[in-house]
Formats: C-alpha cells, structure tokens, sequence
C-alpha cells in the first residue's frame, strides 16, 4: 500500500534552507518523541512523551508563526508516547495522522479518540499503520515495517508495545530506524519478514529495556549510532546495563536525551552531523 507523494507540493516553501533532513530526540522524561524535518520543511512528529513536554520543545525548531505539522505517528497507545500527543492535537493543526488503530482502556486513550474525530472534522486524515506502506516527503521515504497487520479495532488491554509502528526513513545513502517499544520478540519477527533492517541511525525500543536489542537485531541493523530516550534516574533503570553492554560490543556510538538534552541528527544524504540541546 502506498501513501503516495501526498506531501510532495511542487509550489510548497519555494524558500526554503539547505537541503538537510534533521532528526530530532526530545529530551521529555521517560518516553519517546522524535521530532522529523525533511529538506522540503515537512514537519512529523513520531510520538509526543509523557505530558505536555513536548509543547515546550516543539517551538525550538518551528517558526513562531507555524501552528501546525505534516503528519504525526502515535507507535503505540502507552501513555509515555501518546499523552504528549493530546497536548499537540489541542495546539496544532495536523494534515496526517498515523497510527495503528489499536483499542485500550484508560482516560488517555478516550481523549485520543475524541481528539482524532475533532482532527478529522478540520480536514485531518486518519491512516491505520500496516507493513508494506511507503510515505514518500519528496527524496525522502519512510517505510512503514510493523506492524505486520491491519490491527484496528483489537483490543490489546496493556500488552501493546509489539504493536508498536516501525519507520524505515530513507534519504540518499542514510537510513533512520524509528522502532517504538517493540521487544526482542518483535525484532525476531521483523528479521524473520526479511525486512531491509539496514540504519546508520537505531532509535533504540523501549527506552532500553534489556527485553529489546537483541544481538541478533544488532547485527542485522549495524548501526552507527544509537540513540535512547528516557528519563534522568527513572525507576525502569532505563538504559540497562545490558543493552549498553551490547551496543557497547558493537561498538555503536549512544546518544542518551538523560544525559545530553535534545539530540539532533543532521543530514545531507551522505553524512551525518550530531549536536545536542539542553533544555
């Protein structure tokens, strides 16, 4: 299935900068938020973390005028990804919305729903995430891995982090692996599907969890860098020792937003530029 160039406007930011894609970890606490710019100004943001944090980042790199975004991916409906996200709905105006459709209980994910219906009656649209679906922003792809069914409507109580949605984004000779809180499980499955796994860049699952980045998946990744978001001194213990310990065997380069603030990823296509913002 493919989303096909829905971004890709001819006439859209004739003005815009230098043609570098920016990957972006916020530093918001223990959860995921990856703010995504590619060279045409579109603007998607990949999870928003717990509470509304992410209101605070989101105006470091958008224009003060600018009240709105491409396209949003909510991976998984856990309150360290979605929350953040309620906050944005109420804030900004959202062309795109990608998500996996699952059902859950709890007060989040109702003002999720009612929030995604309010989106729709301004001219959102709603696209249930599934393996297969390409998203094309122009020269930049970003491939949509897992899940590897349509999951809408199933209820998955609070076992949902292998529902999670994973992005393969392409531009030139560099490639992002965006995989929410996908387990070892998961990343079996994603290996065993024959997927392009291949990153320069591994958005670490499950904010280190020692149950996800595995060896196997390492391997078949071989990323240059890694980067794990989570929170300073978080009662996950989140980074583990064991997965340090393995990007450490790879010799994997790690970014932690707990140590270094917001992290940002620059690219040409061709290399690669790391900075870091503290709040």
């Amino acid at each position: 299935m493919i989303l096909g160039n829905f971004l890709a406007w001819k006439e859209v930011f004739a003005l815009a900068g230098p043609r570098y894609l920016k990957v972006v970890a916020f530093d918001v606490g223990q959860g995921d938020s990856i703010f995504i710019e590619t060279p045409g100004m579109h603007q998607v943001l990949v999870d928003g973390g717990p509470g509304s944090a992410v209101l605070s980042r989101l105006p470091k790199y958008l224009p003060l005028w600018d009240r709105s975004l491409d396209m949003i991916v909510l991976t998984h409906p856990d309150a360290d990804h979605l929350d953040g996200l309620l906050s944005v709905l109420q804030k900004y105006k959202v062309d795109y919305i990608l998500w996996t459709g699952i059902a859950r209980n709890g007060a989040s994910y109702q003002k999720w729903v009612e929030l995604l219906g309010f989106a729709q009656k301004r001219g959102s649209k709603i696209v249930i995430a599934q393996k297969g679906q390409k998203i094309i922003f122009q020269n930049i792809t970003a491939d949509v891995l897992n899940p590897q069914e349509n999951l809408e409507g199933r209820d998955f109580k609070s076992a949902g982090n292998d529902t999670s949605v994973v992005l393969r984004l392409a531009f030139g000779q560099k490639y992002f692996l965006l995989t929410g809180d996908i387990s070892g499980k998961a990343e079996n499955k994603l290996i065993e599907s024959q997927a392009d796994l291949k990153a320069d860049v591994l958005k670490i699952a499950h904010h280190g969890s020692k149950y996800s980045t595995t060896e196997e998946f390492l391997q078949n990744v071989s990323p240059e860098v890694a980067i794990i978001s989570s929170g300073q001194d978080n009662k996950y213990g989140h980074p583990t020792p064991e997965v340090l310990q393995r990007l450490e065997k790879f010799g994997i380069k790690v970014l932690r937003t707990d140590q270094m603030g917001d992290v940002q990823i620059i690219s040409d296509g061709n290399n690669l530029a790391i900075s870091k913002i503290k709040n």
